[in-house]
């Protein structure tokens, strides 16, 4: 998006990549269906970008969901708003629309360098690249950093270039897993029987370190370490910040959201006879598999004795959580360039001419179309601001 703004504005463009082939990030956020933006009122969608939405704010305010709709369409790309008010490409795949964009692009004159790693800069100030060969240098007018954060290092990703410019003394957040995974403490006898079975409908009520409660309801999945899945990345900065505040966090998970306690303790108490307590349980509240086996995780025998505590437990199963998965494992990164590092225009203001986009900067979202549509908007918002001080070096 940077290199179509500058492109557009009748600046030479050279965009390099360290991967062979450009988007490779951008057609793994396809895999799902291309998730790229949310049609909820706008400010329910700024409001997701939390304790930065003023910085935000402005970028969206250039260029919002219904922007990146009409851009997608002048590309052929046709968007359709689903049930959960995400909004997805109407062939539910990235390929079609990044073969479009990158057309576009080679018809402006962008030029592309794959197999590039940025090494930093020389002493002259040039670009370093290492390329399979040899190392190469570029002069630039202007340098915009898309680098991404620290997530999916495998597709370019890798956090390297934290160092590169902490050495030149930008203000930098330590980069964190968000949207992840959580570490569980599962016993072999459950990791065994129920490692990636999912869990739904259920609902997780939450109290994080400051005391501010949180509830949310969808599904998540058990995996060998602990938990994932949409549920879980939902409420996964909260948890974070707890864990990393306190050691840990404890989350009350409701087996049964769309049951009340009195239902489910009327069903609970109506006698059990022979029947097992799986067999019970399934009878009468319709829980079984890794439901049943997430109570017996937790619970103590004599629980399921009484039908008010077990009623009590189905509703608010405490799990503790242990750590968030690695960053490598995150489907994005919290952390990175501060924005009181930068003016603007995304500039670095002790870096003149440095211009950061994405998700370099130290911002995170939800899933559901937040972290593409800021990732447009800032890259936008860089290209126009690297067009303008190039521009204006030659007035």
């Amino acid at each position: 998006m940077a290199a179509e703004m500058a492109s557009q504005a009748g600046l030479p463009v050279h965009l390099y990549d360290a991967m062979p082939s450009v988007g490779r990030k951008f057609l793994l956020a396809g895999k799902g269906g291309l998730n790229l933006t949310h049609a909820e009122p706008f400010p329910d969608f700024l409001a997701r970008y939390g304790t930065r939405e003023p910085n935000i704010a402005p970028l969206l305010n250039a260029f919002g969901p219904d922007d990146l709709r009409a851009w997608a369409a002048e590309l052929g790309v046709e968007t359709f708003i689903g049930t959960s008010g995400r909004v997805f490409p109407v062939e539910m795949k990235a390929a079609p629309l990044l073969r479009a964009w990158l057309r576009r692009l080679r018809e402006k004159g962008v030029v592309f360098h794959v197999g590039h790693r940025w090494l930093g800069w020389d002493l002259d100030n040039c670009l370093r690249f290492t390329t399979r060969n040899n190392e190469i240098r570029v002069k630039t007018e202007a340098t915009i950093l898309a680098l991404g954060g620290g997530s999916w290092p495998k597709l370019g990703s890798d956090g390297g270039w934290v160092s590169l410019l902490a050495e030149r003394g930008v203000t930098i957040a330590p980069l964190r897993p968000a949207n992840c995974g959580f570490d569980v403490d599962w016993t072999e006898h459950f990791r065994s029987r129920f490692e990636g079975q999912p869990v739904k409908p259920a609902a997780i009520h939450f109290t994080d370190a400051a005391g501010r409660d949180y509830t949310q309801q969808g599904e998540f999945i058990v995996t060998a370490t602990g938990v994932e899945g949409s549920l879980i990345y939902a409420l996964s900065a909260p948890i974070r910040d707890t864990i990393e505040a306190t050691g840990s966090a404890l989350i009350h998970l409701d087996l049964a959201p769309d049951w009340t306690d009195e239902r489910l303790i009327n069903r609970l108490s109506q006698p059990r006879g022979k029947r097992s307590m799986a067999n019970h349980l399934k009878r009468t509240v319709n829980l079984d598999g890794v439901k049943v086996g997430l109570l017996w995780e937790f619970l103590t025998r004599d629980t399921f004795d009484t039908p008010e505590r077990l009623a009590a437990a189905i509703k608010a199963l405490p799990i503790p959580l242990i750590a968030p998965r690695p960053l490598a494992e995150a489907i994005s990164t919290a952390g990175g360039v501060s924005f009181e590092a930068l003016d603007k225009r995304l500039m670095l203001r002790n870096l003149p001419g440095v211009f950061v986009a994405g998700e370099m900067l130290d911002w995170e979202a939800p899933t559901g179309g937040y972290l593409l549509t800021a990732s447009f908007a800032s890259g936008r918002a860089a290209g126009l601001g690297a067009s303008e001080w190039v521009h204006s070096k030659t007035r």
